[in-house]
């Protein structure tokens, strides 16, 4: 059984974009760990960690992929899923924390003593363990995906509606978050972690392995949606997003489909958001932004939605893009984004990997109707000079 789903999964494209994203979990660490500082192939500590980021966007803008461009259902609400788990892991960083917070107290996170907290709340319990953490990096994003799509599929809501109630989801969340008396920062959020697993996460050695395991959760993230969508399983969520009332009419349980992948779409973002916090230092309720979820949307497009590879290449190109507007152009930055959405819808509307897949399509096309020909011209030469 798993025999046939690695070899579903692996296909050539698949398998050269693990590679080369495996090839990354490699040596981008190594240089920053084993080159002396001086050199010039060095990267640095700042750059590594920022790399990571953006292959945590990538991991979010996959699980995005997965439910958008192979179900159809354009999320705008993968942000609360990214930032629970988020939180997830920064409580667990919290917790590590100790004595070494600001007032010293050997259990409740600053903020709370700040705020009169007299005692941790019941939520707060067992994420001094890095396996519960862990597992609530799972858990929570993908119960709050079942719970909504039970009954949001069950109620038939498609289309823009859908889109809508999952980015008013998203925008209750950041209110409810913002509060103080919830009990995870308020707008402040949570910050200033010390350890993880006993290393520090300031240390150049912790940052590599957090890179590394990035990179690696995103290649395994990859190989599990390729599975997916290239079984049979996979057809059919190809023919719900395409025709889901014949699919109905088959006789499938179409709400069932879209749970299940509503679901393992959340938990991707989970763990994109686990991965995120502890390489940037932070987590606040502005991750749940429905502004947040909209740019996932336009990595996607920009990429190729419908291509897994795609929304890989998009995150990471548009986040570098980003990157250097913000610093040289940053009052530019939102009309470049905005401007790069437009482009892409009206001229590129497959992305650019499905732009160059859809190019290579009729190369190919081109080819075999050229020796189709070839051929049909040899064969009635040679029927000729037998007459």
């Amino acid at each position: 059984m798993i025999t046939g789903f690695l070899l579903r999964a692996l296909d050539r494209r698949i398998s050269i974009a693990i590679g080369i994203i495996l090839a990354i979990a490699v040596l981008v660490p190594a240089s920053n760990l084993l080159l002396p500082a001086d050199s010039a192939f060095r990267i640095p500590t700042y750059i590594m960690s920022m790399l990571g980021k953006y292959l945590a966007y990538a991991l979010l803008a996959l699980a995005l992929d997965l439910v958008w461009g192979y179900c159809g259902i354009l999320s705008l609400g993968h942000a609360a899923f990214f930032a629970l788990g988020g939180y997830a892991m920064g409580m667990y960083l919290m917790r590590q924390i100790g004595t070494r917070g600001v007032y010293g107290h050997p259990v409740l996170p600053d903020f709370m003593v700040f705020l009169n907290w007299k005692e941790l709340p019941w939520f707060w319990h067992g994420f001094d363990m890095f396996w519960f953490a862990a597992l609530m990096v799972l858990v929570v994003p993908g119960l709050l995906a079942f719970v909504f799509g039970w009954f949001a599929f069950r109620s038939r809501v498609n289309g823009v509606y859908l889109s809508i109630i999952t980015q008013a989801m998203t925008y209750a969340l950041l209110l409810a978050f913002f509060r103080n008396d919830m009990g995870f920062g308020g707008n402040n959020g949570l910050t200033d972690f010390k350890d993880i697993l006993g290393y520090s996460v300031q240390a150049d050695g912790t940052r590599a392995v957090l890179f590394a395991m990035t990179a690696v959760m995103l290649a395994l993230s990859l190989l599990i949606a390729s599975g997916i969508v290239n079984s049979k399983f996979g057809k059919v969520l190809v023919g719900v997003r395409d025709a889901e009332s014949r699919v109905r009419f088959l006789g499938f349980r179409v709400e069932n489909i879209k749970l299940f992948t509503f679901v393992v779409s959340a938990m991707m973002a989970g763990i994109a958001g686990a991965l995120f916090v502890p390489q940037v230092g932070i987590i606040n309720p502005g991750e749940f932004s429905p502004a947040n979820s909209i740019e996932v949307v336009v990595w996607t497009a920009v990429g190729g939605r419908g291509t897994l590879i795609g929304p890989i290449i998009g995150a990471v190109l548009v986040n570098g893009g980003k990157s250097y507007f913000t610093g040289a152009f940053p009052e530019f930055w939102l009309f470049a984004l905005g401007g790069l959405f437009i482009a892409v819808t009206l001229f590129f509307p497959k992305g650019i990997v499905g732009t160059v897949q859809h190019y290579l399509a009729g190369r190919r096309e081109k080819r075999v109707a050229s020796a189709a020909r070839e051929a049909g011209n040899d064969s009635a030469v040679a029927q000729q000079a037998a007459e």
